[in-house]
């Protein structure tokens, strides 16, 4: 499967097996969602459980909230994630706070799909990464998967979670990453990274489709025997840091790569767990391989994003300290 058929094969379980399930967004009913993740659904479904919103993404995940609350399990989907800030009140200050407010009493059960960053030749308004944002919030766990696998995987847990998620899908790699996914459900942990690549020389860490230019970036340092070792987090928050530390602890040297600008983006969350709970067995500075602190580009989207070439040059800056 590619990860749009893969989503598309956890929505359709979650709601053959979960009459608490909907799915609904923008274009997702009867046309299938712009990147057609959706398709079929609502003709095996119902117009009443997977159906069309007006545009209006507050008034999308108000009513997802009013639904969780009421015991339902809504899966909303925002057509891009740049459209996600007109419900940002919603999310942050009602989403994720249900469960604080009322002492566990109202869990407030919403996964919300967005795809996000670029690679599409998308353009400013169709390109960005607002992870940094949620993780920044309280009460949200951030969910990111990197490929059809973890993406089956990980929307199935998150559906299941009693707790919102915002899970970020990356549409760069929507059909360009391709992997035997098993038709059955599963579920993978929220909050456990993977070693997507095991190495003694040095750490890259990653998330989304950035996880393939780390794959290529360790494929051209192997050429010139370096061993890096590939963290995928496939979550944000919670953060799987026993497996961060235990890789730095044994290579010595890390390097961190993700498209959003660089300023106050995750890497520098990362930086910092390392550089309190790791620092003397660091052996080189903490590298970031980032986007710029600009608006997304349309004509130099190529330059703006990390790629392979950069990661690789980053990791021989590390090793050469």
């Amino acid at each position: 499967m590619n990860i749009i058929q893969a989503v598309n094969s956890a929505l359709d379980h979650a709601l053959s097996h979960d009459e608490d399930v909907f799915v609904f967004g923008e274009d997702v009913g009867k046309f299938g969602g712009v990147f057609r993740a959706t398709d079929e659904l609502q003709a095996k479904h119902g117009e009443h459980r997977v159906f069309d919103t007006p545009l209006s993404e507050g008034g999308i995940i108000g009513m997802a909230i009013g639904m969780a609350v009421y015991g339902l399990k809504p899966v909303p989907e925002i057509q891009f994630s740049d459209f996600i800030y007109p419900a940002f009140d919603q999310i942050v200050s009602e989403m994720a706070k249900f469960r604080y407010r009322s002492g566990g009493e109202y869990p407030c059960p919403v996964t919300i799909r967005t795809p996000f960053g670029g690679g599409i030749r998308g353009g400013h308004y169709h390109s960005q990464s607002p992870e940094a944002y949620f993780a920044h919030t309280a009460g949200l766990k951030v969910v990111v998967p990197s490929d059809p696998y973890t993406a089956k995987g990980l929307l199935l847990a998150s559906i299941d979670d009693p707790d919102p998620v915002i899970f970020l899908e990356p549409k760069r790699v929507y059909r360009a990453s391709r992997a035997e996914v098993p038709e059955e459900a599963y579920k993978l942990e929220i909050g456990k990274a993977a070693i997507d690549r095991e190495g003694t020389d040095i750490t890259v860490i990653t998330y989304g489709a950035m996880l393939h230019e780390a794959r290529r970036a360790a494929d051209l340092l192997a050429e010139n025997d370096i061993s890096a070792e590939v963290i995928d987090l496939r979550s944000l928050v919670p953060l799987d840091e026993e497996t961060i530390l235990e890789s730095v602890k044994k290579t010595g040297r890390v390097v961190i790569v993700h498209e959003a600008a660089r300023t106050c983006g995750f890497g520098g969350e990362l930086a910092a767990v390392i550089a309190e709970k790791a620092l003397l067995h660091l052996e080189a500075p903490i590298l970031r391989v980032t986007g710029y602190d600009t608006p997304f580009p349309f004509t130099l989207e190529q330059q703006y994003l990390p790629d392979a070439f950069k990661i690789f040059e980053a990791c021989e800056t590390t090793i050469d300290f």
